[in-house]
């Protein structure tokens, strides 16, 4: 887990944490997936696995969703995803687009903006890792059956070994959540909770 001996070095990516997905109130868009991460305490089980990551030396990276005022960056063109540009929604400056305060980026941690699902589609984030020696990938995110499985799909095609921290990540439904824990992700990860994962850098 930790950048030293043999072990691969490690980074924490931390996915789509975002006011509008993660907030029940004015900005929220998905209100049953914020009512799943306040009901799993995601954000403050999250937010204990990103201090103890700090205190360990971890390599953070935060990816959201945001777009630029164009929507020209925007990857994905299926249809649920015209909402975006015909709502001015997600914009990079809006308060909905940004991470939510208990996860908010420290001083050195980048902040990859993506146009599509997939945290590597579009974006150098790829490149950031491998630029820093980074074999292994810790994820956790919302939703647990978007952001969080596309990226351990790419991440293990692209070579990395991936961890994702089971419950730090939510779903639009409970059951969503498990089918994809259970029967989508030991496919692609290795599965662990946050207390193993904060165990083992602490």
């Amino acid at each position: 887990m930790t950048d030293t001996g043999t072990a691969p070095r490690a980074a924490l990516l931390l996915l789509d944490y975002q006011v509008a997905l993660c907030e029940q109130g004015p900005h929220t868009r998905i209100p049953a997936l914020a009512e799943q991460i306040a009901e799993r305490d995601v954000l403050g089980k999250a937010s204990t696995v990103l201090q103890t990551a700090r205190r360990s030396g971890l390599f953070t990276v935060h990816v959201r969703l945001a777009f630029d005022p164009t929507y020209s960056l925007r990857t994905n063109r299926s249809t649920r995803f015209d909402g975006y540009p015909q709502g001015r929604a997600m914009l990079q400056d809006s308060p909905e687009a940004q991470i939510v305060d208990s996860l908010k980026p420290a001083e050195g941690e980048p902040v990859v903006d993506k146009g599509c699902v997939d945290p590597f589609i579009g974006t150098p984030l790829l490149q950031v890792l491998a630029g820093k020696g980074i074999r292994h990938i810790l994820l956790g995110g919302v939703a647990t059956n978007l952001v969080v499985e596309s990226a351990a799909r790419h991440a293990t095609d692209s070579g990395l070994q991936v961890t994702v921290i089971e419950d730090i990540c939510a779903s639009f439904a409970a059951d969503a959540h498990q089918f994809s824990m259970e029967r989508i992700m030991p496919m692609f990860a290795t599965v662990r909770s946050s207390a193993e994962i904060i165990e083992e850098m602490a």
